[in-house]
């Protein structure tokens, strides 16, 4: 209708509710979201960006945590109980407005708020993902370091052209900068990934994706493992000769066990996906499921 937006925007209100302090559903616009993953929220950004004229007043962001596949009226059932994750607070146009959250709670879904009307560009969710331990334990044997399932990148060597991140990031990778290139090195280091994988695992094969990479593969890569913070590394995929846009797949001889993982590529270049399969050990799974059942989940 009219312009074509790059984000939402609504239709302007001119019922009486609209200029009310405090209005009801009828009186501002929401929507409803689902988390790609369910998980603890750390910050918002509620992105006006190109909405100058016609930005919201003010925005209220609500978190909800419920199971299974709820449908929009399961979540606006009179019984659903709504957090507060950012009170009714007002907005720039133009502009990434950013919000600290401070609940340390498991949530499924959010509703964002947009009092009275406007348009709002992009909304981030940054946080931590809390996976279902009965749902991976049911699985056995699956990702360790997706991000889907609670892996993380803790930190890396490199992040010029794209985030580490990327290389946990679900399914594979559809363009070059879905993976994670580094600058060329003229020095002689290397560059390297480091990852926190769900909790302490066994691990029993190794997936390297070079998906679209193709003048600008890692020529090798090499993958240590340590259990704990304090734990020694020790060797769990030796240097191996990488090819470009080519998924490579690694059984190992026996499980490794870990809570940590490097990789360690050489000299530069890069890698679009690392998948690590194998299934918790008992204590990471009771302690996944201590901290599934202090999160509320």
């Amino acid at each position: 209708k009219g312009k074509i937006m790059d984000g939402w925007e609504t239709r302007r209100r001119r019922g009486t509710g609209a200029a009310e302090p405090h209005p009801t559903d009828e009186d501002h616009d929401w929507a409803l979201v689902r988390l790609g993953a369910p998980g603890v929220v750390r910050g918002l950004i509620v992105d006006t960006a190109h909405f100058r004229g016609n930005y919201p007043q003010s925005v209220s962001v609500e978190a909800t945590s419920l199971p299974g596949s709820p449908s929009p009226e399961d979540l606006l059932a009179p019984d659903v109980k709504w957090t507060t994750l950012v009170p009714r607070t007002a907005v720039g146009g133009h502009a990434a407005n950013g919000f600290a959250v401070d609940a340390e709670q498991r949530f499924t879904h959010l509703r964002i708020n947009q009092h009275p009307d406007g348009g709002i560009a992009r909304l981030r969710v940054h946080g931590e993902v809390a996976p279902d331990p009965a749902w991976l334990t049911a699985l056995g044997t699956f990702d360790l370091v997706a991000l889907e399932n609670g892996g993380q990148v803790e930190d890396a060597s490199d992040r010029f052209y794209s985030p580490a991140t990327n290389t946990i990031a679900p399914g594979r990778s559809r363009k070059m900068d879905d993976g994670w290139e580094t600058r060329r090195r003229r020095d002689k280091g290397n560059d390297w990934i480091r990852y926190r994988l769900v909790e302490q695992s066994e691990i029993r094969a190794v997936e390297i994706d070079t998906a679209y990479l193709k003048g600008n593969a890692a020529g090798w890569a090499e993958i240590s493992v340590r259990d704990g913070e304090d734990g020694e590394p020790t060797p769990l995929l030796p240097r191996t000769r990488l090819q470009p846009d080519t998924n490579h797949r690694f059984v190992l001889p026996e499980p490794v066990r870990g809570t940590h993982v490097r990789i360690d590529i050489f000299p530069d270049g890069g890698i679009s996906r690392l998948r690590l399969f194998g299934s918790l050990t008992e204590e990471g799974a009771a302690r996944l499921a201590a901290r599934h059942e202090a999160l509320g989940g």
